[in-house]
């Protein structure tokens, strides 16, 4: 038995927002005025999400990544991996890197080897400006102490326009001499982001930076269920993708499910339609049959938008109460 949409694609990758917490403020992210925290009662706790990983695992998903929020500011987060270790998946761990040297030793010893960091800017003032927190020192010497423990290290990138376009080509640069993967992404809308195209940078403007500066990109082999096209610069050590969600949907492969901190299946990070697990859960009842009959309702694109529709994505969440 497993977890297959009526398009045919059968999902065996589950996201967890494990808190809806961040010690950033990055204005894509997180609107200006702030979010409503989910009260405690509301949230799942570890065990919780332990179980509810678990029902999962038994519906054949086998790749589980953490998020958040920002998910290493949760209570007790060394003992949620240590515990979801143990469930037979591949864990991995999107974070913004302030916290990672505590957990270094931990992710050596219970196997986990891929970390996603976001980082939006290479120039401390501007990440300043972006995150509305000054951590960048601590953060840069995260990313090498991983890079020197030979964890595999993504740095995901929002490309804004006015804002942080000019440092594309920093960020590739980090590629000639270091086994790192910069992923691009494309500005996408959530509520209260006040997103808007005219700041977007698209993946054609991304190549075209590339090929100005280090010539032309060779493509690479993008794995299964991809959710960027990936590229190296030819002699470069490591190599860039960009995430097209707005100008190039990469829909049709998708493997993921979201589960939200308080115990909602999202089917698409565009749904405005969810699924409470927490409330049956905690009512005992079986949980399998919701999930296989909540895949049923996934649309086969960005939730049904053809294009970009505020009605639309006005009433979605904030991204940070989604999950990165």
């Amino acid at each position: 038995m497993n977890i297959t949409d009526t398009f045919g694609r059968t999902h065996n990758y589950l996201r967890i927002s494990v808190t809806d917490r961040c010690n950033l403020r990055c204005f894509y992210c997180m609107p200006e005025e702030g979010i409503e925290l989910t009260e405690k009662e509301h949230l799942m706790s570890l065990e919780e999400i332990i179980a509810i990983a678990r029902e999962f695992t038994e519906l054949g998903v086998d790749t589980i990544r953490l998020t958040g929020g920002e998910p290493l500011v949760r209570k007790n987060f060394a003992y949620l991996i240590e515990e979801l270790s143990k469930l037979p998946v591949t864990l991995k761990l999107t974070t913004n890197g302030i916290l990672l040297d505590k957990y270094f030793d931990l992710f050596e010893k219970i196997g986990l080897r891929k970390i996603n960091i976001s980082l939006d800017s290479l120039d401390q003032a501007k990440a300043l400006y972006m995150t509305k927190r000054d951590y960048f020192p601590r953060i840069m010497a995260n990313i090498e102490a991983a890079l020197g423990r030979g964890f595999q290290v993504k740095l995901n990138i929002v490309l804004i326009k006015g804002v942080n376009e000019a440092e594309i080509k920093d960020f590739v640069g980090l590629t000639r001499d270091k086994n790192i993967n910069v992923k691009f992404i494309e500005f996408m809308p959530f509520k209260g982001n006040q997103w808007d195209w005219s700041k977007g940078v698209s993946e054609d403007e991304i190549l075209k930076e590339v090929g100005h500066h280090f010539g032309e990109p060779q493509k690479q082999q993008d794995p299964a269920h991809s959710t960027s096209s990936n590229y190296q610069v030819p002699g470069f050590q490591g190599s860039f993708g960009v995430v097209s969600t707005i100008t190039k949907p990469f829909c049709e492969g998708c493997n993921r499910i979201r589960l939200t901190a308080d115990g909602k299946m999202k089917n698409c990070l565009f749904a405005t339609a969810e699924t409470d697990l927490l409330t049956p859960y905690r009512a005992q009842a079986a949980l399998k049959p919701l999930i296989l009959e909540a895949i049923k309702v996934k649309k086969f694109s960005r939730d049904g938008m053809e294009v970009m529709e505020q009605s639309h994505y006005e009433e979605n969440r904030s991204m940070i109460s989604i999950g990165g």
